[in-house]
């Protein structure tokens, strides 16, 4: 449950409250901080937000990739604030850049994790059997560390015919069960009695501790001690001695002798520790101070006493001491600087943060009020937004000409009679400002220089000085350019500076300058000092240069590759080169010609036509890829300067394969429309190899690549193609009376669109005599086939070694490029 409580002083920020559970696991997030606070969480990790308490233990952190704070130690609300109700955690967050104070608070509620306890195993009491009913009897309290409904809540009586149970309140709101006797005891039928007292918290579930009481019968005593009032009431310092005397109470018994006389005791109803703070005379009923009080811990006291005769059969009275410590001033304030923000520049303007602190005194009341001064006449000032927080500001302008540095003595000191006071020292530097930009005698000069001047060569010789202090008046000279040509001014000139108390420098040129690159410049010099932020003055210089005709016709590729597809038309535009030539008139006017490369056995000019004037290359006839794959040429670019300049590019044009050869078939050797007979053994299985079929391609590329497919036959289930290799093989055993079948094999390429060829077999049983009659023009001509092999062999190795060849000289061009 998060509740914003208010927006405050933005050094301040705002007061953010979250609640949890005790005994959270560590890593348990609590909340979103950066999102409360409306805080960047990407400037988180450079703001170096973090997290502060005067708590030893670091119980809670900030994630900053996520901005949730999450708890980082064990959180047990009985260690951290005992049996108070409530469970506050105060916290400071603190961001820098700037500085600025959060705070948060915490609330741990309880769970119920705690027993209730007694302080003794067992109880025992004597009680004469001529008490009248009515009577009441303390028992003994029990304790339980948990608060709110997780407390101490009630008790519970075992059930008996002579006592009830009455459950009190104290004024504290605790709880203590008294016996009332309701029926009269009679020692001779029951000389003693077993009850059980059961206490019982408020949790879900609910816990319990149980205590065994003894009650034994006692015989008649007529008379019982009396407390002369049954409430006393007194006030001790929490600072009083041990010894000190608190309380006296009296009591009386009319019975004499040993019957008459009391001894004084602490009751059963006691909280646990009233022994170990306090003392009890047995005999006079003098309350004193044992242990050390605190006021911080408990402002009450609340302690039972009981008074018992000496007889056989002792009767006891009880009554009730309230003590209430009254605090006193023994704690002294303490100062806790969070972040210091040092040297401040001179110019920090009123209201600047330069610290953060904050102050505890563990006193209450007016013993716990604080306040923090500085001594007059500074230029500084403490606000407080929050309770206990406080901001040291700037109330004044700063010189840090007049003082450089600040040591504030920083007191806080508490409303306590006689007060108590802390001193602290912060250190506040004051760094200086850069309130004086450089200065020079001119704002603007005029420069003539020529191109291809000699590099070096001072151009113009300026002085800059400073009247600023010296580590705001070291200057450093830049050159800039107005307008578009950013860069080019480093690149041509530089700065040569002159030591010494006034500023000098030398504008020179860095190399010679070109005029076709640019023909004027308008340079500004900078001259800026070292001050935080620096201040700079611009000078602008006006450079003009003169022309000369030293620049070559430049194309824009070194090299350039041209793609034709074969079969292109005559007169078809491969490509357009285009020079240029930065001069002007005639050194700009350029014309192209076509260099014949030397040693070539295929002349470029066959292919190719060069417009002079616009450097377009046509094409004078239709390329073939099977003969010509690749051709390269040289274009020279000359313009008409005295004398003339030139360059070239080179051009490397290649053809690119169409799909315009159909595959090939080496074997099976057939003469077109004739079958190609093949024998198959009897009674062949699955998977027998019939034959091969081998194609080749005159194409490249896709275009080349083949595929078989059995295109038809009588029964396509006894025959399968491989569809790469072009194996023809059985697909099921074969029967011994299959009669003669007719296979098509289609071969295909793989170009867009495909062009395909076929075969035809005729495959027949070996014990058939008849199957096919030879054709004898076939068997005739072997070697006819024998070469048409070897040339298509030779052919689809030319082609490949063209391919290889372009490829490799394309490869070299990028490369190159």
């Amino acid at each position: 449950v998060l509740l914003l409580l208010g927006a405050l002083h933005k050094a301040s920020a705002a007061v953010i409250r979250y609640e949890i559970l005790e005994e959270r696991e560590k890593g348990f997030v609590v909340g979103n901080v950066v999102r409360d606070l409306d805080l960047d969480l990407g400037s988180l990790s450079a703001r170096r937000l973090r997290v502060v308490s005067g708590a030893s233990r670091r119980f809670f952190e900030v994630n900053w990739e996520t901005g949730e704070m999450f708890v980082n130690d064990r959180l047990d609300r009985e260690e951290l604030c005992g049996t108070l109700p409530s469970c506050t955690i105060t916290l400071e967050l603190v961001v820098e850049r700037p500085l600025e104070l959060f705070s948060a608070e915490v609330v741990i509620q309880d769970i119920n994790d705690n027993n209730p306890s007694f302080p003794t195993r067992e109880m025992k009491l004597e009680i004469s059997e001529a008490v009248a009913p009515g009577t009441r009897f303390p028992l003994e309290s029990a304790h339980d560390p948990d608060v709110g409904s997780n407390s101490l809540q009630t008790y519970e009586l075992s059930r008996n015919e002579y006592f009830a149970l009455r459950v009190q309140t104290r004024e504290d709101s605790t709880k203590y069960a008294e016996l009332v006797l309701e029926r009269a005891l009679d020692r001779e039928r029951e000389p003693d009695l077993q009850l059980v007292l059961t206490a019982l918290d408020g949790g879900t579930p609910a816990r319990s501790a149980s205590l065994p009481i003894r009650i034994v019968v006692l015989d008649a005593n007529d008379n019982a001690p009396t407390f002369n009032q049954s409430l006393y009431r007194a006030r001790v310092l929490e600072d009083a001695p041990p010894g000190t005397r608190v309380v006296q109470v009296r009591a009386t018994d009319l019975d004499e002798g040993p019957n008459g006389e009391i001894i004084y005791s602490f009751g059963s109803h006691n909280r646990a520790g009233v022994r170990e703070l306090f003392s009890l005379d047995l005999v006079t009923g003098v309350l004193t101070v044992k242990g050390r009080l605190d006021f911080e811990d408990a402002k009450l006291h609340e302690i039972y006493i009981q008074a018992k005769d000496k007889g056989a059969n002792p009767e006891g009275a009880h009554c009730k001491v309230l003590v209430e410590v009254v605090d006193v001033n023994d704690n002294a304030p303490e100062i806790t600087v969070t972040s210091v923000y040092s040297p401040v520049p001179e110019d920090a303007p009123l209201g600047t943060v330069i610290a953060l602190l904050s102050v505890t005194d563990l006193d209450a009341g007016e013993n716990g009020l604080v306040t923090c001064e500085v001594p007059p006449g500074l230029p500084f000032s403490l606000t407080s937004s929050l309770k206990n927080y406080f901001t040291l500001k700037t109330s004044a302008a700063l010189d840090r000409e007049t003082v450089p540095e600040y040591n504030l003595s920083i007191t806080a000191r508490d409303a306590g009679t006689p007060s108590l006071s802390a001193l602290t020292t912060v250190r506040v530097q004051v760094s200086d400002i850069n309130d004086n930009p450089p200065q020079s005698s001119q704002s603007s000069y005029n420069v003539y220089v020529e191109e291809n001047n000699l590099p070096g060569v001072p151009i113009l010789n300026l002085s800059v000085w400073d009247p600023d202090a010296p580590q705001n008046a070291r200057l450093s000279f830049f050159l800039l350019e107005q307008g578009a040509e950013t860069g080019l001014v480093g690149r041509y000139f530089t700065i040569n500076r002159d030591s010494g108390v006034v500023n000098q420098f030398s504008l020179v040129t860095a190399g010679p300058l070109d005029r076709e690159a640019k023909s004027s410049y308008d340079i500004m010099v900078t001259a800026s000092d070292a001050g935080s932020p620096p201040l700079s003055t611009h000078r602008t210089i006006f450079l003009n240069i003169s022309d000369v005709n030293d620049n070559p016709p430049s194309f824009f590729q070194r090299s350039h590759e041209v793609f034709v597809p074969e079969n292109n038309r005559p007169g078809d535009l491969l490509c357009s080169l285009a020079a240029s030539d930065p001069d002007s008139g005639l050194n700009a006017l350029i014309s192209y010609s076509l260099l014949e490369p030397r040693n070539r056995d295929v002349s470029a000019s066959s292919f190719i036509s060069l417009n002079p004037q616009t450097g377009a290359v046509h094409a004078t006839r239709s390329f073939d890829y099977e003969q010509t794959q690749t051709l390269q040429f040289e274009v020279q670019a000359r313009d008409r300067g005295n004398p003339p300049l030139s360059s070239t590019v080179t051009v490397r044009l290649f053809v690119l394969d169409l799909n315009d050869n159909a595959p090939a078939v080496l074997r099976p050797r057939a003469r077109p429309g004739s079958l190609c007979p093949q024998a198959l053994p009897p009674s062949v299985g699955a998977g027998h190899l019939v034959t091969k079929v081998t194609a080749v391609d005159l194409d490249s590329g896709y275009n080349a690549w083949v595929s078989y497919q059995l295109l038809e036959a009588p029964d396509p289930s006894l025959f399968a193609v491989s569809r790469y290799a072009g194996e023809v093989r059985t697909a099921v055993p074969i029967p011994a009376d299959l009669p003669p079948q007719k296979l098509v094999i289609v071969v295909k390429d793989s170009g867009s669109p495909p062009l395909s060829t076929s075969v035809t077999l005729l495959v027949s049983l070996e014990e058939d005599t008849h199957p096919v009659v030879p054709d004898l023009r076939e068997s005739s001509a072997p070697r006819e086939g024998e070469s048409r092999l070897t040339l298509y062999l030779a052919v689809s190795l030319v082609a490949i070694c063209f391919v290889s060849f372009g490829s490799f000289v394309a490869l070299i061009s990028k490369c190159l490029r």
